[in-house]
């Protein structure tokens, strides 16, 4: 628990400390966040935040996982850690078409879709054929484990990756949101791996943990940095990364809640507009603006999105572990 500890300190005062440099250099490169118009018009306000800052949780997060794990025998740290940094490297080529286009748009739908499926299938891939996986899915609350065939299970999980994967980004939308959400997160899979007898799966999660607290100095409303695509596809692939390397991916379905409620509110939405003629369920999707629309602040937006999760990670932890 001492290496954990000092794992955790590690990356956020790394994180931390890069934010004094990091967010004036984005400023001087006007790496600035274009506000889409159609969002909610309070948000205008926001247009020139330095954008990107997710660096800083991932310069923590990998300074403190290489410190940790250099020296271990398990090697899942690394491929959840290369697997979040594919994802982070498709979110840096679309922020940076953003900067140079001056819009809120960066690669195309597809092309997007395209590399995070091939991402997802090489990163499950390699777990399988390092036998640090089965294709095996367990039932939370249950001690049911399911075994399916290698090429159905590889499909369905790397649909359901690049599910979970973008509705992370989608939750991006708000002052502290997708940091305030992820951070429990990262700490539930800290705590089964110590529950579990294997203190050194807990060595990405960890530093990821302390990295996004670094980051939440600079990211909470208001905020003087957005993590951009770059930061939210990164903790899209941590999380993925991490619930398939711990051969638990449907504990996301408990503890990744918010997540799911955004991308769901935007299939809903744009479903039923299609079928209704235009009209909507929801206010504006992704859901946190219908809330916000409805008179939320971004700190209560903040807050009972990051406790509602942290009581989610509590009760899977007791029960479904």
């Amino acid at each position: 628990m001492d290496k954990l500890a000092i794992g955790f300190a590690v990356a956020f005062i790394v994180s931390a400390l890069s934010g004094l440099f990091l967010v004036p250099m984005l400023q001087r490169f006007k790496m600035k966040q274009q506000i889409l118009e159609i969002g909610p018009k309070w948000h205008m306000s926001k247009q020139g935040t330095p954008m990107m800052g997710g660096l800083m949780f991932i310069i923590g997060t990998i300074v403190a996982s290489v410190l940790l794990g250099i020296q271990s025998q398990q090697r899942e740290w690394l491929l959840i850690l290369v697997f979040a940094l594919l994802n982070s490297a498709i979110g840096l080529i679309d922020d940076l078409a953003k900067v140079k286009r001056k819009q809120n748009r960066g690669l195309s739908v597809l092309q997007k879709l395209f590399l995070q499926l091939a991402f997802s299938a090489a990163f499950i891939t390699a777990l399988y054929w390092m036998n640090l996986m089965e294709s095996g899915v367990y039932i939370p609350f249950t001690n049911i484990t399911l075994i399916l065939p290698w090429v159905l299970f590889l499909l369905l999980a790397i649909l359901y990756n690049t599910f979970i994967v973008n509705a992370v980004n989608l939750t991006d939308g708000v002052d502290g949101l997708c940091t305030g959400v992820t951070i429990p997160i990262a700490l539930f899979f800290v705590l089964v791996a110590v529950s579990r007898g294997t203190p050194d799966m807990a060595i990405f999660p960890v530093a990821l943990a302390g990295g996004l607290l670094g980051f939440l100095l600079y990211n909470f409303n208001p905020a003087k940095v957005f993590m951009g695509d770059t930061g939210s596809l990164f903790l899209g692939g941590a999380v993925c990364g991490m619930a398939m390397a711990f051969e638990m991916p449907l504990i996301l379905i408990v503890v990744a809640v918010a997540y799911i409620i955004e991308a769901l509110s935007v299939v809903i939405q744009v479903s039923y507009f299609k079928a209704s003629g235009g009209k909507r369920v929801f206010k504006m999707t992704p859901i946190h603006h219908h809330f916000e629309m409805s008179g939320w602040s971004e700190k209560k937006l903040f807050f009972v999105f990051t406790l509602g999760t942290v009581l989610l990670c509590t009760i899977a932890y007791i029960w479904a572990i």
